[in-house]
Formats: C-alpha cells, sequence, structure tokens
C-alpha cells in the first residue's frame, strides 16, 4: 500500500508530494562526477604526520569521522583539487575548499604532502583562486605552516 500524499501548501490543494516525486528530487540531487582525473598518489587510505586519518577517491576526501570536502574539479597537472565542505561539517559547512598537493620523494614512509590553501571560499571559482601555496617551501609553504605530510596507515 503507497503512502499517502503530502499536501504542499493549503492554498494549492493539486500540489503534492508522492514517492515517486520524491524518487526523481532525489536523481536530481546527486553530486555530478568531478572533472579531472585524480593521481593515483592521493587516492586511498592515509594517516598523516600528526595521527590523522583520511580516505580519498576520485569523488571524496573524508578526514577522519567527521569532515568530508565533495571534489568537483581535479587539477593534476597543476596539483590541486577543489571540493565543496559537506553540510554536516564541523567547521565551514557548505563552503569552499581548495587542497594543493607534491610529491614527496625520499623522505619514507611519507609520499607526499598537502596544504589546504582554502578551506571558507564561498563558491568554488573563489576557492580555486586562492593560490598560496608555495611548493619549494614545504617547511613552510603553506601559509607559512608545514604541508602535511601522507603516508599508508598502519595496520
Amino acid at each position: 500500500m503507497e503512502p499517502a500524499p503530502l499536501r504542499l501548501h493549503p492554498r494549492f490543494p493539486d500540489a503534492m508530494i508522492t514517492p515517486r516525486w520524491l524518487a526523481l528530487l532525489a536523481l536530481g540531487c546527486a553530486r555530478p562526477d568531478p572533472v579531472g582525473s585524480p593521481p593515483t598518489l592521493v587516492l586511498g587510505k592515509f594517516e598523516d604526520d600528526y595521527g590523522s586519518r583520511y580516505v580519498i577517491s576520485e569523488r571524496v576526501w573524508a578526514h577522519g569521522a567527521g569532515a568530508k570536502y565533495h571534489i568537483v574539479r581535479w587539477h593534476p597537472e597543476r596539483q590541486y583539487l577543489v571540493a565543496q565542505n559537506d553540510r554536516r561539517n564541523p567547521t565551514e559547512p557548505g563552503l569552499w575548499t581548495r587542497i594543493d598537493w607534491l610529491a614527496i620523494p625520499g623522505i619514507p614512509p611519507y609520499a607526499w604532502a598537502f596544504c589546504m590553501s582554502a578551506y571558507a571560499a564561498p563558491d568554488p571559482d573563489s576557492a580555486e583562486s586562492i593560490d598560496v601555496a608555495r611548493r619549494d617551501m614545504p617547511r613552510t609553504g603553506c601559509n607559512g605552516f608545514p604541508f602535511s605530510r601522507m603516508k599508508r596507515p598502519s595496520p
């Protein structure tokens, strides 16, 4: 038995939300695929040099249990991505982030490092335009702080 439809507004009695309408609405809310392709260097499970854990896929950069960033643009040739902060993030929900990275060979177990160049931009273009990462200075090139070094987590 199908549940009774919900009436949207008393002045518009014919406007109703049905289960079919909700399904169509949900399909329209799906996030589009990100533009560009990520390098394999930054995909997978990682731990930074502060002990925080990350899971990075083509679509999501997850930091610990509480912060997610939905990736909309990959720029592997320029080593950065643009993502929207999840609406449930504890800080800056719904705003936009730019994450820059660089390979760091010769420092095992670390393979690469990242910098959050922007984390509270109002829109994706604003986040992308913030170009503060200094890859030539990984110890201080992230707004005066070091890039966070990334390694595969211990079992």
